[in-house]
């Protein structure tokens, strides 16, 4: 099973849930599994061309998925994703 940490805006999408258990060899999976709670987790996530939103960032065990395999990153048992949204803003 991998841990997936869900960010404050994604929440009610999830059951109002801070992290969810699923299994998955790999992101894309992470992100299919979470679209079976509710589809609309997947639009939020990726873009028209399935990439990740630019305002999005993904970790697996607090390392950027950007300087991994992206959503190819594979996973293992006890793997931790955290998605966490860009915020902007300031002065």
């Amino acid at each position: 099973m991998v841990r997936v940490k869900i960010p404050g805006p994604l929440r009610k999408l999830v059951g109002g849930k801070s992290e969810v258990e699923v299994e998955a060899r790999n992101l894309r999976e992470v992100i299919e599994k979470l679209s079976e709670i509710n589809s609309e987790v997947k639009s939020r996530i990726l873009d028209e061309k399935m990439e990740i939103r630019k305002f999005i960032n993904i970790y697996v065990n607090n390392e950027d998925i950007r300087f991994l395999n992206g959503l190819d990153t594979e996973l293992k048992d006890g793997d931790e994703v955290s998605i966490i949204p860009a915020i902007a803003g300031g002065a």
